[in-house]
Formats: structure tokens, sequence, C-alpha cells
């Protein structure tokens, strides 16, 4: 009896010994492709998007508003290749798909929101 109390006592710790060895790798490859996936091209290429109200425009920004409880206005860079939907003119209520380049908000795709009516909207 007491040689099998040894075994078990001597198993015990010889495993308590190569825990650490055998998880550690476990553990820094766990961390190494949360990083890879952090730098991976499908997290970097992601778009963003904020929506708002058109204040200001040019043939190279475009600055939107959004109102509320927090206010924010963002000036977005427009890409050559920028594609909208509808017309973008100043008060007109916007979607803009971008990507941040180099800390700048880089404007790839500008979605326009139709203009509620007061009837649609519950006015009378």
């Amino acid at each position: 009896m007491r040689q099998g109390r040894r075994f078990i006592l001597s198993c015990a710790a010889v495993a308590l010994c190569l825990a650490p060895s055998l998880l550690a790798p476990a553990a820094s490859s766990a961390a190494a492709s949360s990083a890879t996936r952090a730098k991976s091209p499908e997290a970097r290429e992601s778009f963003h998007q904020f929506t708002g109200v058109v204040t200001a425009l040019d043939q190279t920004t475009l600055t939107v508003e959004k109102r509320g409880k927090k206010p924010r206005t963002v000036v977005f860079t427009k890409h050559s290749e920028m594609k909208t939907t509808g017309d973008v003119g100043k008060n007109a209520r916007v979607t803009v798909y971008y990507r941040d380049n180099g800390g700048r908000a880089v404007a790839h795709r500008v979605v326009v929101k139709p203009e509620r009516s007061h009837a649609a909207a519950g006015g009378s």
C-alpha cells in the first residue's frame, strides 16, 4: 500500500514540476496568435462608420457632425475612389464608411439617408 502512495505522490510531484513548462508554450502561442490577429490585414482594413449631418463639403474633405448628448464633429478626407449613394450636400444626413490612415479618417463610401417627412415621423 505504501508503494502505491509513494508512486502517486512522486507522479504528482513530477506533474507539478513539468506543468509550467508544458503550459508555457501553449500560453505563448495563444498570445502570439492574438497578436497576429490584431495585426492581420482584415483587422487593419476594416471600415468604421460615422452617422451625422454634413456641415461642410469641398473637393477634398467632408465634415460631418453628430448631434445629441455627446456632439462630435469629424473631418473626413475623401478617398480618390469614394462612392456615394444619393446627393451629398449640406445638411444631408449621411453614414460615412471610413478607414484610419495615419491618424486621418479617409472616407471610402458615403450613404445618404432619406429625409423623414413629418407625417411619417408621427407629427401632424
